[in-house]
């Protein structure tokens, strides 16, 4: 088994996740605007929201529904604006 936990250690991005999972819209523009991170690691933090997204939806349907939709719901915002 291979354990990729801690694959992200000192790279920005995994901060970023946040943007999809707290922001939406307007506000989510306004944070990318003060955090000043390049295209690349736009990405991979929009990459690491996708992961912590897919891993808490992954089977929880039954045990937290709640939890499951907010999940997707980030799921769909990074999706689209993987699109735009």
């Amino acid at each position: 088994m291979i354990d990729f936990g801690t694959c992200g250690v000192g790279d920005h991005s995994c901060d970023l996740a946040i943007a999809w999972t707290l922001f939406d819209g307007e506000s989510r523009n306004i944070f990318r605007a003060s955090m000043a991170a390049d295209q690349a690691t736009w990405a991979r933090g929009r990459g690491w929201a996708l992961w912590k997204a897919l891993i808490t939806a992954a089977g929880q349907i039954e045990i937290a529904p709640a939890e499951t939709a907010e999940a997707w719901r980030v799921v769909d915002a990074v999706l689209i604006e993987r699109e735009a």
